[in-house]
């Protein structure tokens, strides 16, 4: 097949530091090109892929300097797309709702993947607007706010299985990887640690709008032994992080649509401790890969039962459920089935 991938422009593909929706499209793209289909991916001219790369933008947009108006880029990014699309088979598209009025114009069959959380304000009358066009959700429970969107499937992110090389000694540290929000709930990891007597390492992004809670809440409590900040981490950095440890922390208070680090940490042999929220129980298999809690004393206990837990089982279940080859299968079907039901015929390749 002809395919056509549409990254977003605030990071590389792969991303250079944090990212997550990049980092997934980087997955997918290569994917598919071993899988032998003609790809193309519409990204920032900073990025590496196996596909063929239509550079947009020369840089990603928070790194790049000098600063750029990124309706700027954007608008490059919808006249490229404007300007190829009857060339490919399928086109995938991962920037929300942007492209909506586009594609729904261009005749060619698409579908698009929203990476985050979908029950934020005017995202359901967005979606109510372009009715008939294909999403594919990210879990079962990201759908919950727009259940009358055209949902054409569950697509669960895939890493490749050589990506992270697993350790199945016992880790001597709690880890907490992800954005230092108060959504992501890093002030719970803190409080948890103390109370099972584990140090604490935080592998995070400071996002610029959450400086003030982090000087005031988080930073008072990094004492640089029992709580460590390491900072942002790239991918190898970011193995031996999450292998050293005995446990992920994953202690959010919002309804994560995915939550990509509880398989990063899965691939590690590491098991994951969660609160019971979003995608959580879809991602985790309870007393398997990790404990699925309600509350911190919950997730206290859960650190002294880690030994229950076989890494070996929870890299297993990782290799099972979240290969970057499972991904890329399963979209390739709904692709398939939007070419059949639109009635165009389908490239060689």
């Amino acid at each position: 097949m002809r395919i056509a991938q549409i990254a977003p422009l605030a990071e590389s593909v792969p991303p250079k530091l944090y990212g997550g929706t990049e980092r997934v499209v980087a997955w997918l793209v290569d994917e598919l090109v071993s899988l032998g289909h003609d790809v193309t991916l519409f990204a920032s001219g900073d990025s590496g892929t196996k596909a063929r790369l239509n550079v947009v933008w020369p840089r990603a947009l928070r790194l790049g300097r000098p600063r750029t108006d990124p309706l700027a880029a954007q608008a490059a990014l919808l006249e490229e797309i404007a300007r190829t699309a009857a060339e490919f088979d399928v086109i995938h598209a991962h920037i929300d709702w942007l492209h909506l009025p586009l594609l729904g114009r261009l005749g060619v069959p698409f579908l698009t993947t929203c990476h985050g959380r979908m029950d934020l304000p005017g995202f359901s009358d967005v979606i109510r607007r372009f009715s008939g066009a294909p999403f594919a959700s990210i879990s079962d429970n990201q759908r919950l706010p727009v259940p009358n969107a055209n949902w054409i499937g569950t697509v669960y992110h895939g890493l490749p299985l050589d990506l992270y090389q697993p350790s199945f000694e016992p880790g001597s540290y709690l880890a907490f990887l992800g954005r230092l929000t108060a959504e992501k709930g890093p002030e719970a990891a803190i409080r948890i640690a103390r109370a099972a007597g584990m140090p604490l390492r935080i592998a995070a992004k400071v996002p610029r709008g959450e400086r003030g809670y982090f000087k005031e809440r988080l930073e008072p409590q990094v004492d640089g032994n029992d709580i460590q900040l390491n900072g942002e981490v790239n991918d190898e950095t970011k193995r031996r992080f999450l292998a050293g440890a005995a446990a992920l922390l994953f202690p959010i208070d919002w309804p994560e649509p995915f939550g990509l680090v509880m398989i990063e940490a899965m691939a590690c042999g590491t098991p994951v401790i969660a609160f019971k929220a979003g995608s959580v129980p879809e991602v985790i298999d309870d007393g398997i890969t990790g404990f699925v809690v309600s509350s911190e004393e919950e997730a206290v206990k859960a650190i002294g039962r880690l030994g229950e837990l076989d890494r070996h089982r929870v890299r297993a279940h990782f290799e099972k459920r979240f290969s970057a080859k499972r991904m890329a299968e399963e979209y390739l079907r709904h692709y398939q089935e939007l070419c059949k039901s639109s009635g165009r015929v389908q490239s060689a390749r």
